[in-house]
């Protein structure tokens, strides 16, 4: 399991804020002024239906989408994708994660693992870990290209979460998930709420939000 980075910015107040956040981009709107917040140890569900803005939200939060209007702090501080503290404190998934053709799901995992300074032994017990966690220990040695599409899923979301991280965005995790591997994702995310990381989830799932959100951000079209 993956803890929340000791060496991040420990602000009083919430550990991501959204303030009236708007997006317009190439003359269209895609978010009118979404408010919300959540602590550290807390999850935030963004709901709405499809076209809503749930999405570029997220991307706002992550640095992914500049905001057109509204503040967004994440750890106290403006996002910044180019500054190092804001990258090691904050990890998402939002779209198919970039991975490596020649390289297996657990050689994935101990290469993420490695780069944030993890030693090679201890990268790849962490690596056979987060695969048992989400049941997926049997994909290990596959490579990318040879999952289904809800392994593939699963993989996903193990990547993202063998890195340090304080606050973690993830867009609709459920998606090609069946109930038994829905509720083993929505375990290892209340453990890394209960660990203290903060996590801002965009979902249709009725289950994930009744069952995990501490609060709720509804947007409407």
């Amino acid at each position: 399991m993956t803890p929340p980075n000791p060496d991040a910015a420990r602000p009083d107040g919430p550990a991501v804020l959204i303030d009236q956040v708007g997006v317009v981009f190439d003359g269209a709107v895609l978010l009118v002024e979404a408010t919300g917040s959540v602590d550290p140890g807390g999850i935030l569900a963004v709901t709405g239906p499809n076209g809503a803005g749930t999405t570029p939200l997220l991307r706002t939060i992550a640095r992914i989408l500049e905001r057109t209007s509204g503040q967004v702090l994440v750890r106290g501080r403006v996002p910044d994708d180019r500054d190092r503290s804001f990258r090691r404190s904050l990890a998402a998934l939002i779209g198919p994660p970039q991975t490596a053709r020649d390289l297996t799901i657990a050689e994935h995992l101990q290469f993420i693992a490695a780069t944030w300074g993890v030693r090679a032994k201890d990268a790849s017990t962490r690596s056979e870990e987060q695969l048992a966690e989400l049941g997926i220990a049997q994909l290990g040695a596959r490579y990318p290209h040879e999952l289904s599409s809800g392994q593939s899923q699963l993989v996903a979301i193990a990547l993202t979460l063998a890195r340090p991280f304080d606050v973690l965005v993830l867009d609709e995790p459920e998606q090609r998930l069946d109930p038994d591997r829905l509720g083993l994702v929505m375990g290892a995310l209340q453990r890394r709420a209960q660990d203290g990381a903060a996590l801002v989830i965009a979902s249709h799932s009725p289950r994930l939000v009744q069952e995990l959100a501490t609060e709720v951000l509804e947007i409407q079209e």
